[in-house]
């Protein structure tokens, strides 16, 4: 772990806001910045985040509710047998999701920067989307799905209005805390290899190297090149380091796809497993500007969302929406648990118990964006963990949020700008994160295995679940279970009981509901 980018000694006399009340209100000076390691470290965060621009509308845009429709309400396809596809109206519908997706984050990332005063970015949770679009949508309709996230984020909101959602946080064991931000050092090390397609899936095994066991392709050059001359600018302790590599892999991305041409698509019109992972870096042209299309927001069905597909009331619909939410609440809940930490342990803004300051303020912020996002059909807000990206390039404070904020809601109106920066521009900043967090692992006790074991699980099965949420349920149960065979269950805070048994319902659901639906 480190406490600030490499070659950023912090210059005190830097700060010209010293004495004003932005130094107070965000105390620059206090936790070791200045504004302009404030101003890198936003931008880092943004480009880091920059992909859910890109990502959200093709998730939530293109998927089909239990009537065929579009979340911009319009139907998908043009033909009763739902073969031909309205092109016109999917287009219209990622417009309506990307400009969403952008105001609610922007909106939510800036009041996490004035309330919460902490260097993290908030958007739509990668997960959350997939689950609302494919698993909750199709059986209802989309005002009545984001309905569903509403009512989570009602529920979380009040949770932290509460202290509960505070207690828990307090109540989890500080070698479980330093185990989630390994953990989540591994995760995002993999997201990176994943998106910059070095690590893919195959056939004969889980996953491969590259294309086949090779990295031959142009996308993954840049990846290569970005990656090194991160390497190079880190090891010399350049300021702006992950920044300057982000620029110059993007400009090296875009001059070589207008050499070569890399398409998107094949002939057959199937996916390029040659091309770019998602953005292709070209130049948008006079389309850089566009006007956006708000319609989304407000198109929710809070009530509507305890209603079975036919529109009806039963016991059924109404347990298989609690089922539903429970679900979104527990990942909204931990993943955030997991960000908060691990965001404030990369920048030593933890206190001698691992809590960040303004807890509270944090967690209210990170539950009204679970709200935002229902309300403006985007799929629940949540706290990102490329926001440590910021924070190793020197992000400390809340003026970092604003920044990413502020660059959120010009995204609003100049995504094509936004979607020029391509994946493999970015993971390079991810990898690097992970090893700096990686670093933690040595402030846990391997030889006390009841603290030990726990921390295992809860580090190797973020990454290979691709689920923060589920490696924090396997520790937390992993804790318990140990403590119960040593009689020791008297050391478990009560709060870490209620937790586990959750996190039992949670792994079990399936089951629960199927056994409800024979009954």
């Amino acid at each position: 772990m480190v406490s600030q980018s490499p070659g950023n000694t912090p210059n005190m006399t830097q700060n010209a806001a010293s004495g004003s009340f932005v130094e107070r209100w965000f105390e620059i000076t206090r936790r070791g910045s200045s504004m302009s390691r404030e101003v890198r470290g936003g931008l880092v965060t943004f480009f880091a985040m920059a992909y859910i621009l890109a990502l959200n509308p093709l998730v939530i845009g293109t998927a089909v509710d239990s009537r065929g429709n579009l979340v911009s309400g319009a139907p998908k396809y043009t033909d009763a047998a739902k073969k031909v596809v309205d092109g016109a109206a999917v287009s219209h519908s990622i417009a309506m999701v990307a400009a969403a997706t952008a105001l609610i984050a922007g909106l939510m990332t800036i009041l996490m920067g004035v309330l919460g005063r902490y260097p993290i970015g908030l958007a739509t949770g990668l997960g959350l989307n997939a689950m609302i679009a494919y698993v909750i949508a199709p059986t209802t309709t989309w005002p009545r799905a984001m309905g569903m996230i509403a009512i989570e984020g009602i529920i979380i909101t009040a949770l932290v209005l509460t202290g509960f959602r505070e207690a828990v946080f307090r109540a989890v064991p500080r070698e479980l805390r330093v185990a989630i931000s390994v953990g989540i050092g591994l995760f995002i090390t993999f997201v990176g290899l994943v998106d910059a397609h070095v690590v893919t899936p195959a056939s004969g095994t889980p996953v491969q190297l590259g294309l086949n066991g090779s990295l031959g392709t142009w996308p993954v050059l840049i990846f290569v090149i970005g990656l090194f001359v991160l390497l190079l600018l880190f090891i010399r302790k350049v300021r702006g380091s992950m920044l300057i590599a982000i620029i110059v892999a993007t400009v090296l991305a875009m001059i070589l796809q207008a050499i070569v041409h890399v398409p998107s698509l094949l002939p057959d019109g199937t996916t390029n497993p040659r091309g770019w992972a998602l953005n292709v870096p070209s130049w948008p042209g006079l389309s850089a500007f566009t006007a956006p299309d708000l319609g989304l927001l407000g198109r929710v069905d809070i009530i509507g969302a305890f209603a079975g597909s036919d529109g009806r009331f039963s016991a059924a619909s109404i347990l298989t929406t609690v089922m539903l939410v429970f679900s979104l609440l527990l990942a909204d809940f931990f993943d955030t648990v997991g960000t908060v930490v691990a965001v404030g342990a990369e920048g030593k803004l933890l206190n001698k118990e691992g809590e960040p300051p303004r807890l509270r303020e944090i967690l209210l912020v990170d539950s009204l964006a679970a709200l935002a996002g229902g309300l403006g059909s985007t799929s629940s807000n949540t706290s990102y963990i490329e926001s440590t990206a910021g924070v190793a390039e020197g992000a400390r404070t809340g003026i970092a949020s604003i920044v990413t904020g502020v660059l959120f809601l010009a995204a609003v109106f100049l995504s094509p700008l936004t979607n020029m920066v391509p994946s493999e521009a970015v993971a390079p900043v991810l990898i690097i994160v992970g090893f700096l967090m990686m670093q933690q692992v040595a402030q846990i006790n391997w030889d006390a295995l009841t603290e030990a074991l726990p921390a295992f699980m809860t580090i190797v099965l973020m990454p290979f679940t691709y689920s923060i949420t589920v490696g924090i349920g396997a520790g937390f149960i992993t804790f318990v279970a140990l403590k119960i065979f040593q009689n020791k269950a008297k050391d478990v805070r009560p709060l870490m009981w209620v937790v586990s048994i959750l996190f039992v319902i949670y792994f079990a659901q399936g089951v629960i509901t199927k056994l409800v639906a024979g009954a």
